[in-house]
């Protein structure tokens, strides 16, 4: 018994434990099942969802590309209405004009020929007055024609002295102011004895009692001065100032700089002005070094020797006539580049001819030839092109020019010079030369405006309409020619233009 049970009950065990697995395997398996199955319902929805949602969407895409293609209709359906209307607007006014076209054609027809009949009357009537004019006068027309031949014979006679007398006061003007161009030039180079106008430079003192400690124990500090720097230091009455004195600019430069850095400082003695002189002479020269080297940066112009970049640098302390002679050159070869650029010529060429043609000006030299041959003789010793060298020597016509970039150097160097505003003695001179020309045209009847144009080379007048005629026009514009002769002194021509305009206005309704 207890055998059997031994046996029995394992084998109960193992059946009800497998019985309790199955029914437990076969609950998950239930339940499993029941998951998918909500997992695979949930997927269609979402699907079917997703679906509508694509569908709106799509929906609505067609119907924004819709309304998007209908609006885009109706803009060019609204704009070829436009069109439309313009070119019918267009052809309206096309038959208008070609309407107004043939309407004024048929007017200046019968103006023509109105105008025809008129001439033979008057030809008719200017027979008959000279008819009548033989009678009261005497003379034949043979006779008259004579009596006017002289008479404008006389008038062009007086016209040519006037014109003779305008050539000698340009000549006489050119050579006062070529004669001191020369002067002023050979002065700034080597001279002796003083000039006030162009070789005085003025310092400022703190106070008169230093112009006693700049004169030192018995002179020595100005005597130490004006020996390093080669100036003249004047100390007369006139208050808080010293004047410095001399030919030479770059010296003159070195003394103006040197005494104010000693009267800055305070310290004035024959050591400390030597030491500063040196100090201010190296600044000088590397300044002049420095403003060679930034015109030629600015212009573009490479490969040039250190002895002419310092002439170059020298430039830039003289002047002429008040224009700096540096600016001007730079100036001259900006104008050169154009030109050439413009009629076809070499601009590097013409570029570095025009800034090398005042050169001679910033050479040290105790030679006696003039800027336009040291020039010369500097570039050709550094190896410059051979239309260079010929640019810098005829600028001023010493050579002949043999090449289009010399006289385009010639030509804008005259055009640098001469410009408005360029040298101060020549603005005021312009100021007034304008000022002149419109006030004389301004004085006759008939003239409502009047404008000097062209550097005052020529003056154009507006007229009254209904005062003036057409031919009267042209007595009027001599009269003011043969005024402006007699009463101004002017180099080359001023050309008069008489301006008289008929303006007729109409408005369509």
């Amino acid at each position: 018994m207890n055998v059997l049970m031994v046996v029995v009950l394992p084998l109960v065990g193992i059946i009800l434990g497998w019985t309790i697995r199955w029914v437990y395997a076969r609950f998950q398996l239930s339940s499993v099942e029941q998951k998918a199955e909500r997992l695979s319902q949930d997927a269609i929805r979402e699907a079917e969802a997703r679906k509508r949602e694509l569908l709106l969407e799509t929906k609505d895409q067609l119907l924004k590309e819709r309304n998007q293609q209908e609006r885009e209709f109706r803009e060019r359906r609204s704009e070829l209405q436009r069109l439309d209307r313009r070119l019918q607007q267009r052809e309206e006014n096309l038959e208008k004009k070609q309407s107004l076209l043939e309407r004024q054609k048929q007017d200046l027809t019968d103006r023509e020929e109105k105008l025809a009949g008129e001439e033979a009357q008057v030809a008719q009537k200017l027979e008959q007055w000279r008819d009548e004019l033989e009678k009261i006068a005497g003379l034949t027309s043979e006779e008259a024609k004579k009596i006017i031949i002289s008479s404008m014979e006389n008038e062009a006679k007086h016209d040519a002295q006037l014109i003779i007398n305008k050539i000698e006061q340009e000549a006489l003007s050119t050579a006062e102011k070529k004669s001191r161009d020369i002067l002023i030039t050979t002065i700034q180079r080597l001279a002796t004895e003083v000039s006030s106008e162009v070789t005085i430079a003025s310092v400022s003192l703190p106070n008169d009692e230093m112009k006693g400690r700049i004169i030192g124990r018995e002179g020595r500090n100005i005597r130490t001065l004006e020996t390093l720097t080669g100036v003249d230091v004047i100390i007369d009455d006139t208050p808080e100032a010293v004047v410095i004195s001399c030919f030479d600019p770059i010296r003159k430069e070195i003394a103006r700089r040197s005494l104010e850095r000693l009267i800055t400082d305070g310290r004035i003695h024959p050591a400390r002005i030597e030491e500063v002189v040196q100090k201010v002479t190296k600044e000088i020269s590397q300044i002049i070094y420095d403003e060679g080297e930034k015109v030629l940066f600015d212009l573009g112009i490479h490969n040039m020797s250190q002895e002419c970049i310092r002439a170059l640098g020298r430039l830039h302390f003289r002047t002429s006539y008040g224009q700096n002679v540096l600016n001007h050159s730079k100036e001259v070869a900006v104008i050169s580049g154009m030109l050439a650029a413009e009629v076809g010529a070499d601009r590097d060429i013409a570029k570095r001819g025009a800034l090398l043609h005042d050169i001679g000006k910033g050479i040290e030299t105790d030679g006696d030839g003039n800027h336009a041959e040291l020039g010369m003789e500097l570039a050709r010793k550094n190896g410059e092109d051979p239309r260079v060298i010929n640019a810098i020597g005829s600028h001023h016509n010493d050579v002949e020019p043999n090449c289009v970039e010399s006289v385009l150097v010639q030509i804008a160097d005259a055009i640098s010079a001469a410009r408005p505003g360029a040298r101060r003695e020549t603005l005021d001179n312009y100021i007034k030369r304008l000022e002149n020309l419109e006030r004389i045209a301004g004085e006759f009847d008939g003239v409502e405006k009047t404008f000097a144009i062209q550097a005052g080379r020529e003056l154009r007048i507006m007229v009254n309409n209904d005062r003036i005629s057409d031919d009267k026009a042209k007595e009027l514009a001599k009269d003011i020619a043969k005024k402006i002769e007699s009463e101004l002194r002017y180099p080359g021509r001023i050309k008069v233009t008489i301006i008289r305009e008929t303006r007729v206005v109409e408005y369509a309704r």
